[in-house]
């Protein structure tokens, strides 16, 4: 059979469905290339949240008609995910042998459309209707040789969709409405993970928070999503449970008492504040004011003194104004987010912030994001440097990806920690002292052998 690959563009979700999609090729009878040069068939999943990220999957695109195609005029190329549902047919084109195009709805049918493609059964295919149920259909993982997991850690849909519409965000034009999974859908593939030997699951969804709202009753206070959690903290052999992206509204008090009730559920809170301004905030929709976020901020860690807390920013928002951007440093600064993934403002198509009159010039967007960026820098540096000489339990994820010779693990804050150990580590919990930290980075000592 032909070999597939697959290149994602984006977000965690789109990673996560990638994995799903090349696991439904390899139930097909495909096998997975590993890389582009061999791939009878090549696939770019991309995303739309930020133009960076359509404008590198249109470049790579071009690159592969005028490279690979030239030399293999039969490899079969397409675009998968959100830029796909948006664009559509826009995206067909025979001149770069671009064949086949499908949405985020109908990712499930790309081995099907493939064969159809090579079968000469049909010239092109583009297909972004919608799905009713294709929140349950790309459950699959893909899996190392034998019954060994190809990680410790895995991804793990629970919804798709959104129903947010903040003003900046594309994400319910190209994913839709917000569709659940069942609980005991979702228990059953982390049952199935941790026999594979997976260790630690994140839950996805665009609104993780919102799961299940609208299919799954409010139980003696309880919301869906903490539902959830308590049935997946119950899994045997799991150990540690994430989940992303929350929106600060869902933060119910049912979920902050969960960090302190629920021993596997990680000290790690992803917040995306997205702004530090109530002005901005009220534009883009996001349903808080700054008082509210730092107030949900104080609550969890009332509950658990160590949390690690982490967000994303945008600079440059449509009106954003200097003392706007002001309040947003200053957010930083009272919050002290252990990490935050930081972006330039970045119009949307079919977005009501995209049509605003009042656009943030790229080179003040430019000198914003530089000054934010080097204050949460120094911010995360500090408190790295705070954890020296502490003792933390990591999961072994595999090698450094900047010394193969070398550990990677992470702590339940989610910080990378570096250390010297034999490749049997991996997949296992330890504790480490940690010795030194990095402006990004905590390094510990060897793990003293168990000698049981």
């Amino acid at each position: 059979m032909p070999s597939v690959f697959i290149k994602t563009y984006g977000c965690q979700m789109n990673e996560r469905d990638s994995e799903a999609v090349a696991a439904r090729f390899v139930a097909h009878g495909y096998t997975l290339a590993p890389s582009e040069a061999t791939a009878d068939v090549i696939l770019l999943n991309t995303c739309s949240v930020r133009d960076a990220a359509e404008q590198k999957a249109l470049g790579k695109m071009a690159a592969l008609a005028g490279t690979v195609r030239r030399e293999r005029p039969r490899v079969l190329l397409g675009y998968l995910g959100c830029m796909a549902q948006s664009r559509g047919e826009q995206l067909l084109d025979r001149n770069q042998g671009v064949t086949l195009v499908l949405g985020t709805q109908k990712l499930h049918r790309a081995p099907e459309c493939v064969d159809d493609l090579l079968a000469g059964r049909c010239q092109s295919v583009c297909d972004t209707a919608s799905d009713c149920g294709s929140q349950a259909v790309l459950r699959d993982h893909v899996f190392s040789p034998g019954t060994a997991a190809a990680s410790p850690k895995a991804f793990v849909s629970i919804m798709q969709g959104c129903n947010q519409h903040c003003s900046f965000c594309i994400v319910p034009h190209t994913r839709g409405a917000e569709r659940s999974r069942t609980i005991d859908d979702i228990v059953a593939e982390c049952r199935d993970l941790t026999v594979r030997g997976v260790r630690e699951v994140t839950l996805l969804g665009q609104i993780v928070t919102s799961y299940g709202r609208r299919e799954i009753p409010v139980r003696n206070g309880v919301t869906p999503f903490v539902q959830l959690l308590e049935a997946v903290n119950a899994v045997d052999g799991l150990e540690r449970i994430r989940f992303t992206s929350p929106h600060p509204k869902g933060y119910g008090d049912d979920l902050v008492q969960a960090y302190g009730r629920l021993e596997k559920l990680c000290e790690n809170a992803h917040l995306p504040a997205q702004s530090g301004s109530d002005r901005v905030l009220r534009t883009m929709r996001r349903g808080y004011t700054r008082g509210r976020y730092l107030d949900l901020v104080d609550r969890l860690r009332r509950v658990r003194p160590e949390i690690s807390i982490t967000t994303d920013l945008i600079v440059g928002f449509p009106g954003e104004t200097e003392e706007d951007f002001e309040d947003t440093m200053a957010l930083a600064r009272d919050v002290e987010f252990d990490n935050a993934f930081l972006f330039k403002y970045s119009p949307r198509r079919d977005t009501p912030a995209a049509t605003r009159p009042d656009q943030v010039p790229q080179q003040v967007r430019e000198e914003r994001l530089a000054r934010l960026l080097e204050a949460i820098n120094a911010i995360a540096a500090r408190k790295l440097q705070g954890m020296v000489n502490r003792r933390v339990q990591i999961l072994v994820e595999g090698l450094s990806r900047r010394n193969k010779e070398r550990l990677e693990g992470r702590t339940r804050g989610n910080q990378i920690t570096v250390f010297d150990g034999p490749l049997r580590l991996i997949g296992q919990l330890l504790d480490v002292r940690i010795n030194r930290a990095s402006a990004f980075t905590l390094y510990a000592d060897p793990p003293i052998p168990n000698p049981n």
